[in-house]
């Protein structure tokens, strides 16, 4: 275990958010670049104040401090030894102001739920990173993002307004308050002075004021944000700027209130395909005269990969990728006819081009989506493509845009001078912002010599240009060695005196942006090692994170797959007791409070589910005990259900303290793991499957699908309402509608019970008698399968997909085919609509929210909206992984005052109920009472 200093753990208010053990040090050490640094300790900090206590006490210390957010940082620069402070957890705040004409963010919110909250507004933040999902407003700021459509002006520095400082000396600073300046000149007068005066050093040389110019005239996060001595004159708003860009080597951002960009909604949208990459960067200059909003370039591995992913564009299929390359090129306009002037130029310029095929814009919003979601996953797709065992490292780079033909021609032939043979090139063309991507192990005297002089080879090629070593990914340790070449002797003084007028103990990031150590970009790197098959592939870029419900509580997917590696290369080097104490805490940490339910996958560019690894885990360490009771219970499920229905019955009669303390003394014998917790949120038991008979609906009709209650809807009754079952036969049989019940539904289930907990031949043993009963009652397949929860849906998907039936959710086919028999009028006035992790893989949440549309007056799904961890019984085995999970949603929920609420998912809508104290319903049971009036 390692120790942290006293100060340190004394500055922290609560002294379980300071994390000392094996397993937390694992998780952080990595980002998503190439180094590794791992922390002596990591503090999930508070508050703005709680930063600057700590701050306090590391310089007293000594202590290094790193700050963590997102994670995305492809430069090293969000890992780092001594003390790594988490401001993701603690600093979600989202504020926006003036009608979305600006916002205020504080550092742990991503771009993506920023720009949400945003769009009901019709603005948007300027920068635009491709790791909008992941990123956030913390490192938008430390690196000063920029993106795909907002070039030099709509990025972080050009569309700041201000920001809260925690200074190292602890001071905090508005830099937007009015009195701003006033209040640096009390507190930190020292600083003041010494910003002053090298304002003053650097506005008096002609030389540097225009190395200046012309380098910010580009892209450009290489060392600090030296325009800002340009651009500011007062302390408050040089701070500030200078802050920009500075990735956590200056002073820590609490918050950043940043001016919007309006959304433009006429988008047209065009990939052309060329012959070569030489054709497609000289044809830039023409398509950015035309006034092009972007211009993505993708090189023929990019398009190679591409066309092994399903959903990618058709412009990049029907060829052999060898020596093409695309543009992903797009005009943006406030209406349509200026549009289509502006595409209309951009056709003609196309049209002049040796193209493998036309290209014709489109305004379509499917055919943009698919372009964007290749275009944003490239790079992780493209990296988790490498051979295996194989680090993936990503740099950037921008030159003029005249310049750019002959570097990137430069840099294939680099490539093949240096050996990497499977490098890539793509990136923002339009501003002359390339990425270039090697793959290699990064160890041993040749590969660490091939990798220096390819890195000595490139930084002349870019310099020589006239470009920028670094354009958006921030300076970091790939680059601190280079920027007294780039910026000279002079103007890197400046830099050095400047971080030690901010950091004098040099605490803050230390070895980012400023390193006295040549050979600094060559040290801490990741020895790559190979674990499980479902997750070698992950490059840990973090964009499973923020959809992860137990985020906050214990380990995300990349952390899982990093302590996995991290375990696998202690083994290797024979380091016994790591690997121990990792193994012992990541069963808790890892596998049991991961709620297996797929959303890593939705967000991840290479399609991992961390959760089937889990489940693996869970199956190879299933106990012998439960794995037979629980394949005893795949055969006699009916008897099961009920005597859960009737024990949940005889629990609601009685005094829940008394229940849960008799459910906490089984656990305590058992494990919580095996018996859930009893809580205030469970109803009474419901009714048996078996009352519905073999038909439901309208009488004298022809069934046109088969229903399979969940047996949820059994075991959980109705806290109030009908319930599921009850809603949306009734709905079948106001349409007209009537659907066949198989016989002995009772015994029936999905199975997800013993996937999710690693029963296997309890599973297998249910599959069988729902495909035998299912392949009776659909008449071979004539039928559609329906089902009214939608994590059983996806079971029943998954144990007949090979069956060639078709499955639906109740949601889903009400929408289709009862909802235009009906005739409702709205029951509610403001609708809380939770989707589930279920509905969202599935596809059906536009069904969700079109049946929420006809109920009520005002739908909301909340902007926090997430998975709810209640995963079954997972929400009771372990209620602390739910109440994580959904805290952000509740207090969203809490204060919007809806007066109705709804999902599609019994335990949900239990999960839900609990976190909000709001009675959760299926949205069926609100069409049903909807739809009484016209029945």
């Amino acid at each position: 275990m390692s120790v942290l200093a006293p100060e340190i753990t004394a500055a922290v208010a609560d002294v379980s958010r300071v994390r000392t053990r094996a397993i937390d040090r694992v998780a952080y050490a990595n980002d998503a670049s190439h180094y590794l640094l791992t922390p002596d300790a990591v503090v999930v900090a508070a508050d703005a104040a709680e930063v600057g206590a700590i701050l306090r006490a590391a310089t007293a210390s000594a202590t290094a401090v790193t700050f963590r957010s997102g994670g995305t940082s492809l430069s090293g620069q969000s890992s780092g030894a001594g003390l790594l402070i988490d401001v993701r957890q603690g600093f979600g705040r989202i504020d926006v102001l003036d009608g979305g004409r600006r916002v205020r963010s504080q550092p742990g919110a991503t771009v993506r739920q920023v720009n949400a909250r945003l769009s009901r507004h019709g603005h948007r933040l300027g920068p635009d990173p491709a790791s909008e999902a992941a990123c956030t407003i913390g490192g938008v700021v430390a690196n000063n993002s920029s993106g795909m459509a907002c070039g030099t002006e709509e990025n972080s520095y050009r569309t700041l307004e201000g920001l809260v400082l925690v200074l190292a000396s602890g001071t905090v600073v508005d830099t937007a308050a009015p009195d701003a300046d006033a209040l640096l000149r009390d507190r930190e007068p020292a600083l003041v002075e010494g910003l002053m005066r090298l304002r003053e050093r650097v506005v008096g040389d002609a030389v540097s004021v225009s190395l200046i110019r012309r380098q910010f005239a580009m892209k450009n996060t290489m060392g600090y944000a030296l325009n800002a001595f340009l651009d500011f004159d007062t302390p408050a708003a040089l701070l500030a700027h200078l802050t920009v860009g500075s990735e956590g080597t200056l002073a820590f951002v609490a918050e950043a209130t940043f001016r919007t960009v309006p959304i433009r909604p006429a988008v047209a949208t065009t990939l052309a395909v060329f012959p070569t990459l030489d054709a497609a960067t000289r044809a830039l200059p023409a398509l950015v005269s035309t006034g092009v909003a972007t211009l993505e370039l993708m090189d023929a591995t990019s398009l190679r990969v591409g066309q092994r992913l399903a959903g990618t564009p058709a412009a990049i299929h029907g060829f052999e990728a060898t020596t093409q390359a695309a543009l992903l090129v797009e005009y943006h306009a406030d209406d349509a006819p200026a549009l289509r002037e502006l595409a209309g130029a951009g056709a003609r310029v196309l049209a002049g081009e040796d193209l493998l095929d036309a290209a014709v814009f489109s305004r379509d919003p499917v055919q943009r989506a698919a372009a964007w979601t290749f275009r944003k996953g490239l790079y992780a797709s493209v990296a988790g493509a490498r051979p295996s065992g194989t680090t993936a490292l990503l740099e950037d780079v921008v030159v003029p845009v005249a310049r750019l033909a002959d570097t990137c021609e430069g840099l294939q032939q680099l490539f093949a001078r240096f050996g990497y043979d499977d490098s890539v090139i793509f990136g923002h063309a339009k501003d002359g912002n390339i990425h270039f991507m090697l793959t290699d192990r990064f160890e041993g005297a040749k590969a660490l010599g091939r990798f220096e002089g390819f890195t000595e080879a490139m930084v002349d090629l870019v310099l020589d240009a006239g470009g920028n070593l670094k354009a958006e990914h921030g300076t970091g340790r790939a680059m601190a060695p280079y920027v007294r070449r780039q910026y000279g002797d002079e103007l890197y003084d400046v830099m050095v005196e400047l971080k030690r007028l901010l950091d004098p103990s040099g605490i803050l990031n230390p070895g980012v942006i400023i390193s006295d150590d040549p050979g600094a970009h060559m040290r801490d790197l990741k020895t790559p090692v190979s674990i499980e098959p479902e997750a070698d592939r992950c490059v840990e870029c973090g964009y499973c994170e923020p959809v992860c419900p137990s985020r906050s509580l214990t380990l995300t997917p990349r952390q899982r797959i990093v302590v996995r590696r991290a375990s696998t290369a202690a083994r290797e080097r024979g380091d016994g007791a790591l690997v121990a104490e990792l193994e012992r805490d990541y069963d808790y940490d890892g596998v049991q409070t991961c709620a297996v339910d797929g959303m890593c996958q939705t967000a991840c560019p290479v399609l991992i589910n961390t959760g089937t690894l889990m489940k693996r885990f869970r199956r190879e360490d299933a106990n012998p005990v439960l794995a037979a009771g629980w394949s005893a219970a795949a055969t006699g499920w009916g008897a099961v259900t009920r005597a859960g229905s009737a024990a949940l019955t005889v629990a609601a009669a009685l005094p829940t303290p008394l229940v849960r303390t008799v459910t906490d003394a089984a656990r305590a014998v058992l494990g919580a793991d095996t018996v859930p917790r009893y809580s205030a949120e469970l109803p009474a038991g419901g009714a048996s499957r078996r009352s519905l008979g073999s038909r439901v609906g309208a009488a004298g009709v022809e069934p046109v699908a088969v229903f399979l209650p969940a047996c949820v809807g059994s075991m959980f009754g109705a806290s109030e309402g009908i319930g599921a079952t009850a809603a949306f036969t009734r709905l079948l049989e106001r349409a007209g509608v009537s659907a066949v019940v198989p016989d002995g539904i009772d015994a029936l289930c999905c199975g997800t019970p013993w996937s999710s907990k690693g029963y296997a031949k309890g599973h297998a043993t249910m599959s069988a008698r729902v495909r035998a009963a299912v392949r009776e009652a659909t008449r071979d397949g004539a039928l559609p399968v329906v089902c009214d929860a939608s994590s059983c849906t996806e079971g029943f998907a998954a144990t007949l997909r090979d069956d060639g039936i078709r499955v639906l959710d109740a949601v889903a086919f009400t929408a289709s085919d009862l909802l235009p028999r009906l005739t409702p009028a709205p029951v509610a006035e403001r609708l809380a609509l939770h989707p589930t992790c279920s509905s969202t893989q599935l596809g059906i949440d536009p069904a969700l929210r079109a049946i929420g549309a006809v109920v009520a007056s005002e739908v909301r799904v909340p902007d926090a909206w997430g998975c709810c961890a209640y995963a079954g019984d997972r929400g009771m085995l372990h209620p602390e992984l739910t109440e994580a999970a959904t805290a952000p949603e509740a207090a969203e929920v809490a204060g919007w005052g809806a007066d109705a609420y709804a999902s599609c998912n019994r335990t949900c809508e239990l999960g839900m109920t609990k976190a909000t104290g709001e009675s959760y319903v299926h949205v069926l049971e609100l069409l049903e009472r909807a739809t009484r009036s016209g029945a």
